[in-house]
């Protein structure tokens, strides 16, 4: 298993390959299967590799020999029969025949009816016919083009940044409703019958709800984790550097766009919709012709109401321009169609009783309560908690344990309670109240003046170390790959760590290669981290010895001091040293800081044992400086606000968020009419679309390289 391609390598669920063991061959035989066929789920499926590539390729030659010794041994099911090898290079880029452009949106019907009404203005300039629409309902999965060469299917490809995509054709070759050649009856349509011509169809591969559902069933009895949604399953599916591993998926597509219309004797959306079901493809069948608003607005009541009905996701309406003569009239803008709009359904709502309102306390001492109610499926993935964030948000939303409450997921992400029934609230429920003392440690809780929230005092409470030294090795902090909360945890409960020092001068590999993970084999032992996991977690560690003040500062988990401020002040002061000896005065001069943070950092290296901490750390090696900062670059982005959102290939979200800082631009985390630009990475979510409602600057990642190298804000679009 290539694990230097992913560094996100966890431990094993089932420890070092089993060693052998008195045992009959066929027993061996079935272990070394299970072991197997275990990582390779892991590994493909999950993309989370618990296995390294040694160890599996000694597993697997240990099978290859008992099969040859044995050939009685050999079945269908063996791992021997069913992987042939790794393809470990990445897909190979291609570039599409025509740009696939994003979709805009429209959050409300209110938001809808202005562009209809948009729309039939601006035909009506073009057109002596009022438009048409072609309704489709939009599918939650990963889009992909098929192109065809003399009507047989020779590549595939993911969407990718719109221009270029990535060839998943092996993988494609495995979905069963893809064909393999254009059926007979859309030849008649296509000039010359297709012979020396390319098409290039666009479409969605998508996991049905039933195939989701099995796969996390049999996720769950083999004990890894299972898929957040059908859409991230189908994504995950498609990306697979085995195809053996996608042919077990259970994909399946909808296609509904080409690249080139011309070769087709088609004229509008909703033949063109009729001929690609001549050619053999899946095409969803619940679309409609309407020729009105108000049909459009009944076909998105009717699709909203019965969304619940379908055996796959959806998350909205498409609208289209039916006519292809009035699309190529309205033509496009720098990003999307101007003849089409995705309607965008609210967040699904679902009912289920709030049993109980946990207290957990984070790495700062905030006391936080969490809703536990009753498991829901919600936007595809099943929720059973959300975060109530403080006791003035449960004030404001009434909620009480007992209550029949709402859930929903904010963006279709994140699980939100929206609020009680109240008349389904059982007799005698009572008001929640924050506990008087921390839930961990017993000591006393305090609500400072002008806050929201509730604060333990101590800084020996277990509940904040293990948040403390989960956020030590965080990305953001001492990048530390490998330690992940379950393992981090169980090195507090078992006593090998107390403080950030303890990953230096006390922890040793073979302490925490005896670490129990937490999870059970399936003959009921302990799993444990194993040798050679960590021996690559403390190589982590030692790495990190070396990443320098702003990254400890961040680290220590000072009150206050996000990466920013860290920043801020390795970059002014130098050194460990030179900011301990600082006033608070002198620490609330540094650009960003201010009196409150200043306080908070002053008080931090007035508390005896976190100086102690610090100097344990500079015992052992760890950097406690930082070099200093280059000379400024002009300030030419100064008074622009940037959003970063999505997954850039480049660099970081951090790394970009530093280079625009550098050159005096704001980066924040929300979207407004007061943002200047947003940078939309692959997989970009909510705030993309909330740019687009609101009219912001959208830039991709080669924009945003752009104004990176040469300092300055682009261009305006013409």
């Amino acid at each position: 298993m290539p694990d230097d391609k992913n560094p996100q390598v966890q431990p094993s669920l089932f420890g070092d390959a089993p060693a052998p063991a008195a045992t009959s061959p066929r027993a061996r035989a079935a272990e070394l299967n299970r072991v197997l066929s275990h990582a390779a789920y892991a590994y493909y499926a999950l993309d989370r590799p618990e296995m390294s590539d040694a160890e599996f390729d000694r597993t697997l030659q240990e099978l290859l020999a008992l099969e040859a010794a044995h050939p009685e041994l050999v079945t269908p099911e063996s791992y021997t029969q069913r992987v042939g090898g790794y393809v470990s290079e990445q897909f190979e880029p291609v570039t599409h025949a025509a740009r696939m452009y994003s979709m805009d949106d429209a959050m409300d019907l209110a938001e809808l009816d202005e562009w209809l009404a948009r729309t039939e203005e601006a035909v009506a300039a073009v057109s002596d016919e009022p438009p048409a629409y072609t309704c489709e309902l939009k599918i939650d999965g990963l889009g992909v083009a098929l192109t065809y060469r003399d009507a047989q299917f020779v590549r595939a490809a993911t969407r990718g940044d719109g221009t270029t995509g990535e060839n998943v054709t092996a993988n494609v070759l495995t979905v069963r409703d893809v064909p393999r050649a254009l059926a007979p009856a859309g030849l008649s349509r296509l000039a010359d019958g297709g012979l020396g011509r390319s098409v290039e169809v666009r479409g969605e591969v998508y996991m049905p709800r039933r195939s989701f559902a099995r796969l996390n069933e049999d996720a769950d009895a083999a004990g890894t984790a299972p898929f957040a949604n059908p859409r991230n399953a189908a994504a995950g599916s498609l990306r697979q550097k085995n195809p053996k591993v996608t042919a077990t998926r259970d994909l399946e597509t909808f296609i509904y766009a080409v690249a080139d219309v011309a070769p087709i004797d088609v004229h509008t959306q909703h033949d063109f919709l009729a001929w690609l079901s001549d050619c053999g493809f899946s095409v969803n069948p619940h679309y409609a012709r309407c020729s009105s608003a108000a049909e459009v607005h009944a076909y998105c009541e009717r699709a909203l109401a019965r969304r619940d009905e379908l055996d796959y996701d959806i998350d909205g309406v498409v609208v289209k321009v039916d006519s292809f003569a009035q699309q190529d009239a309205l033509g496009f803008t720098a990003r999307a169609p101007r003849w089409a709009i995705a309607f965008k359904f609210p967040p699904e709502e679902k009912r289920t009783v709030l049993r109980e309102i946990r207290v957990q306390v984070g790495r700062t001492g905030v006391l936080t309560p969490v809703a536990e109610f009753d498991p829901v499926t919600v936007a595809g993935s099943t929720i059973a908690r959300a975060t109530l964030h403080n006791v003035d948000e449960i004030a404001r939303k009434n909620v009480r344990v007992g209550d029949t409450i709402v859930v929903h997921k904010a963006g279709d992400v994140i699980p939100e309670v929206v609020g009680p029934v109240l008349e389904l609230r059982p007799a005698g429920a009572p008001e929640f109240s924050m506990p008087a003392t921390c839930p961990s440690c017993g000591s006393p809780v305090v609500r400072e003046e002008g806050e929201v929230a509730y604060r333990c005092v101590s800084i020996d409470c277990p509940a904040q170390a293990t948040e403390r030294l989960i956020h030590w090795g965080s990305r953001g902090a001492m990048d530390i790959d490998g330690l992940g909360d379950e393992i981090v945890s169980r090195m507090v409960e078992q006593g090998l760590l107390a403080d950030v020092a303890d990953f230096y001068d006390r922890l040793t590999e073979d302490a925490l290669a005896d670490v129990w993970t937490g999870r059970q084999a399936v003959d009921g032992s302990d799993i444990v981290v194993g040798p050679v996991i960590a021996a690559k977690i403390m190589a982590q560690v030692t790495e990190s010895k070396g990443r320098g003040l702003a990254r400890v500062l961040f680290g220590l988990g000072i009150r206050h001091v996000g990466a920013t401020v860290a920043r801020q002040l390795a970059g002014h002061f130098g050194s460990m040293q030179a900011l301990a000896a600082a006033t608070e005065e002198e620490i609330a001069l540094v650009d960003g800081v201010g009196p409150k943070i200043a306080a908070s950092v002053r008080g931090f290296f007035s508390v005896e044992k976190n100086v102690a901490v610090v100097e344990r750390l500079r015992e052992a090696g760890v950097v406690l400086e930082e070099e200093r900062a280059e000379p400024e670059r002009p300030q030419t982005l100064a008074g622009l606000t940037f959003v970063l959102t999505g997954t850039l290939s480049g660099r970081t979200r951090d790394e970009a968020k530093a280079a625009l800082t550098a050159l005096g631009a704001k980066v924040t985390g929300s979207v407004s009419k007061k943002t200047s630009y947003v940078v939309a990475g692959e997989a970009a979510g909510s705030k993309l679309a909330k740019a687009e409602s609101l009219g912001v600057p959208v830039l991709d990642e080669a924009a945003l390289e752009e104004v990176l190298a040469t300092g300055e804000p682009p261009a305006p679009a013409e």
